[in-house]
């Protein structure tokens, strides 16, 4: 053998084992892109997946908020609704031409007729004074005292007092109907 012939041996056999070994390496890298590919689609699933769970999560928290946040507005308004009527009550019992006014003095009067015993005194609300002297003549009148209408029946020693005042017995009654009034207002 001569000294080219093995410098050409040396030198395909340095070739055969360059492109075996590049080959080697474009195949490992080949390998190693596709297991690459598959762990970040992986990760990008699990991330995808995350994500939407946790969209779907805030999507159900917000909708709970909103159902909150509407059921608040409506208690707000209901009750709004509710203080305006109990206003409305006020104010028309605090009216002196409310219709059937003498006659509930009356019968509040017959009332007290039954829930005192002894000398008694009444005190009107400044509003319904001259109505009650006449309808309450049985009973010495006392001072005024504050009210929609109605009157204040005492014991003379002040030991004894009966409220028949309309504030009060509105008071009474809302409380009693309170769930009738919501009834009838909001079904």
């Amino acid at each position: 053998m001569t000294l080219d012939q093995l410098a050409n041996d040396i030198s395909a056999s340095a070739d055969a084992e360059a492109k075996a070994t590049i080959k080697a390496a474009k195949e490992e890298a080949k390998t190693i892109l596709a297991d690459a590919k598959a762990r970040a689609d992986s990760i990008k699933g699990d991330a995808s997946s995350k994500a939407g769970k946790e969209a779907d999560q805030i999507a159900r928290e917000m909708v709970a908020s909103a159902r909150q946040a509407n059921q608040k507005d409506i208690l707000v308004a209901r009750r709004a609704e509710l203080d305006a009527t109990l206003a409305t009550a006020r104010a028309q019992l605090g009216d002196a031409s409310l219709a059937g006014r003498a006659s509930l003095l009356k019968s509040l009067v017959k009332k007290a007729s039954s829930l005192g015993e002894g000398k008694m005194v009444l005190r009107p609300t400044t509003i319904d004074r001259s109505a009650l002297q006449d309808a309450a003549k049985a009973y010495s009148m006392g001072d005024d005292v504050d009210g929609l209408g109605g009157f204040v029946l005492e014991s003379e020693d002040g030991t004894l007092s009966f409220d028949l005042r309309f504030d009060t017995l509105l008071e009474d009654a809302w409380a009693d109907q309170r769930a009738a009034v919501n009834e009838t207002l909001f079904g």
